[in-house]
């Protein structure tokens, strides 16, 4: 009894291998390269760092009568709240620094110098002469070496301290010591100015109370534009930003600098990322001076037409918490831009660092992607099923 045997060659193969490749088509075309519109309003959670819970993402549905409730991103505190209050150096010593001891004894002096004799007025009048010692150097134990007073504790003092101390020793021992002691080489209060500017250099200051543009500009100032131009001061292991350009039009954020600060000039350091639908995917940087939601959108070259969901452009970032010490809140700002009064607050809407902006696909685009890649594979599949089947 003869027996049906399916070859690659017969019909019944080629359908199946031609509902087969369609099956996987449909499967591959149907898969979207992100998250739908619908996903992305679902939220869910996502923990704020790796041994933290998880957090409820929070999804605003931005509209065109929200702009009073929107706040812009917090920026960073101003200088002048934050770093204000730095008493100028040069009155604390420390160890590395060169002194200057100048003493005087009243006649007859004992220790220190000896009579002066003024004959303006024809008669010899004894005066006290100043005596000023070779240059001094805190040496690593806190301490300078001042003849008959001893080893005298420096480091860390002020410069009157050092001035009491030294006259308590050598009375008794002088006759009646008068001492002033002048710092006359810094060699630990100083600041550091890095990055962005002429030639970075570590500065000494001076008690006269440098200016944080005093040291930009003894560095030969910024090469950026000032408007592209972001300040950062270290200080105390803390670290604050400010745009040039306020410190520039507000003069109590031109602060006076500390001990051990870093200045660091940055050149554009804020940035967003934008993935999905858009113009171009890529990292934006953006000026100091920020950008609003319509700038960032313009610069990548807007929504691409045809594949982009207009309804579908949201905005990821991290807001910090209200109470000090909680968690960051994950927020997810949708923007539906069918709708021309999103476009007026888009233009008031700031961008904050590390924002990313996702554009969806449209519905249309994915049913067009399937259809083409359908459409160019069951060609070739059908004419080669019609020839085999002309061969049988």
């Amino acid at each position: 009894m003869p027996t049906s045997r399916v070859t690659m060659t017969s019909p019944i193969f080629s359908r199946s291998l031609l509902l087969s490749l369609l099956a996987g088509l449909t499967l591959s075309a149907c898969q979207p390269f992100g998250p739908g519109r619908q996903a992305v309003l679902r939220g869910g959670s996502v923990p704020a760092g790796p041994d933290q819970q998880a957090s409820p993402i929070k999804v605003v549905q931005v509209r065109g009568d929200m702009a009073a409730q929107l706040k812009a991103p917090a920026p960073w505190p101003a200088f002048a709240d934050v770093l204000a209050g730095a008493l100028p150096v040069g009155t604390v010593v420390g160890v590395g620094d060169a002194l200057e001891v100048t003493i005087w004894e009243a006649p007859p002096a004992t220790l220190f110098g000896g009579p002066a004799s003024d004959t303006r007025i024809g008669t010899a009048i004894n005066t006290a002469r100043p005596s000023t010692l070779p240059e001094l150097l805190v040496s690593p134990d806190g301490t300078i070496n001042v003849p008959f007073a001893g080893a005298v504790p420096a480091g860390g003092r002020t410069l009157r301290d050092i001035e009491t101390d030294i006259v308590r020793r050598l009375r008794g021992r002088a006759n009646a010591p008068q001492v002033l002691v002048r710092l006359v080489r810094n060699a630990t209060a100083t600041v550091t100015v890095v990055g962005e500017v002429g030639q970075s250099a570590r500065l000494p200051l001076t008690p006269r109370g440098e200016r944080l543009l005093d040291a930009l500009a003894q560095v030969g100032g910024v090469k950026p534009p000032v408007n592209l131009t972001t300040i950062q001061v270290t200080r105390a292991g803390r670290i604050h930003r400010m745009a040039l350009s306020d410190i520039i039009e507000r003069g109590d954020n031109n602060i006076v600098l500390a001990k051990d600060d870093v200045v660091t000039a940055l050149h554009q350091p804020y940035s967003f990322t934008v993935l999905g639908a858009a113009g171009r995917n890529d990292e934006i940087r953006f000026e100091a001076m920020g950008i609003t939601l319509s700038q960032a959108l313009g610069r990548i070259g807007g929504l691409q037409d045809g594949r982009a969901n207009p309804r579908g452009v949201f905005l990821f970032r991290w807001e910090d918490p209200e109470t000090p010490g909680g968690q960051r809140v994950p927020v997810i700002y949708s923007f539906d831009l069918k709708d021309p009064a999103v476009y007026f607050l888009a233009q008031q809407f700031r961008m904050s660092d590390k924002d990313l902006v996702y554009i969806t696909n449209a519905p249309i685009a994915e049913l067009q992607r399937f259809v083409g890649i359908v459409s160019q594979t069951i060609l070739p599949i059908a004419t080669v099923t019609t020839v085999v089947q002309q061969q049988d």
